[in-house]
């Protein structure tokens, strides 16, 4: 596995070696040794995946304090653009997005530290979206950034005559509403 530096501190995209031939083919997508010789000090304890359709937009997401969760995303069916913002108020990169194409044909993950709202939109017909966790889902510390603010002017890729945004995510609250982050 290679290990692909993005700009953000600890944010960084992995990109697995595929062994092809007339059958298929073979990756590894996971492994915990390599993480450590790596210096990725991460423990995952949930794994989930989510299917969704052309157009959909999900995000931007993020837990909270001691609920915060650290993610390794990829996609093993069809293609999307996955997109973070940095909510870490001391990093230089602190309000930047930063955004990556995760397809099961490019075969690359995105590695997301504590402190980012992540959120991705679907640009195939339909894809199947995994990702682990370090630490558990907690209903009571999600929260989010709606995808479409204009502060963060995200380009999705989707026309917005197809854009699926959930009715949930249409009420997050704005960037610029998180006073809380900055402080």
């Amino acid at each position: 596995m290679q290990l692909i530096e993005t700009g953000f501190k600890e944010l960084f995209v992995l990109q697995a070696q595929a062994f092809e031939d007339d059958r298929g083919c073979f990756f590894e997508s996971y492994n915990s040794r390599w993480f450590v010789q790596n210096n990725l000090a991460y423990f995952f304890v949930q794994d989930n995946a989510s299917e969704s359709h052309y157009g959909v937009i999900r995000g931007l997401h993020f837990q909270t304090g001691a609920r915060s969760q650290a993610k390794l995303v990829r996609v093993s069916h069809g293609e999307v653009l996955d997109v973070v913002v940095d909510l870490r108020s001391e990093s230089e990169t602190f309000g930047k997005s930063f955004s990556v194409i995760l397809s099961r044909s490019n075969k690359k993950q995105l590695l997301i530290p504590r402190g980012f709202a992540h959120g991705y939109s679907v640009l195939s017909e339909d894809c199947i979206f995994n990702y682990k966790c370090d630490n558990f889902y907690d209903k009571n510390s999600e929260s989010g950034i709606h995808p479409l603010d204009p502060h963060l002017n995200i380009d999705w890729m989707i026309p917005q005559e197809f854009q699926k945004i959930s009715e949930k995510d249409r009420h997050l609250q704005f960037y610029k509403q998180l006073e809380s982050l900055k402080k």
